[in-house]
């Protein structure tokens, strides 16, 4: 018993540097409710431990939007198609698939989602697929 005595002692003593705990309970509490405040202390010191845990994630959390941000910036690209003494750039192009898709294949301008254009000037043709669905070509 004695060595068990000493053994609560001590984690009390080092338990009152860290957190902060009079004396005097320590020594008017029975030996029962000793190691109850013992144990609770514990409790209060790893909660503070996890403390910068959880600030060190909030850190990260700030940190991603910023990132998202960066991923959402879109680079400016300006493409030019030049063969045979002409010349399209990428919005001719889809401009021209646009019309196809309104004029031709007789659908509505706002069903126009997406388009994917191929170019073979060898052949004077672009290649469509509208919408992941629709595909033809048109001469340019």
């Amino acid at each position: 018993m004695a060595t068990t005595k000493k053994t609560v002692t001590k984690e009390t003593t080092a338990e009152v540097k860290t957190a902060p705990v009079k004396a005097e309970e320590i020594k008017a509490a029975p030996a029962g409710e000793e190691k109850k405040a013992a144990v609770k202390e514990a409790a209060a010191v790893k909660e503070e431990k996890a403390t910068p845990k959880r600030a060190a994630k909030t850190k990260t959390a700030a940190k991603k939007p910023a990132a998202k941000r960066a991923a959402k910036e879109e680079v400016k690209v300006s493409m030019n198609v030049q063969f045979g003494g002409k010349s399209y750039t990428t919005e001719d192009l889809v401009k021209i698939a646009k019309d196809v898709w309104k004029y031709d294949l007789k659908q509505k301008a706002m069903d126009f989602k997406s388009v994917e254009l191929y170019v073979k000037p060898e052949d004077g043709m672009a290649y469509y697929v509208i919408n992941g669905k629709e595909a033809g070509s048109f001469y340019i």
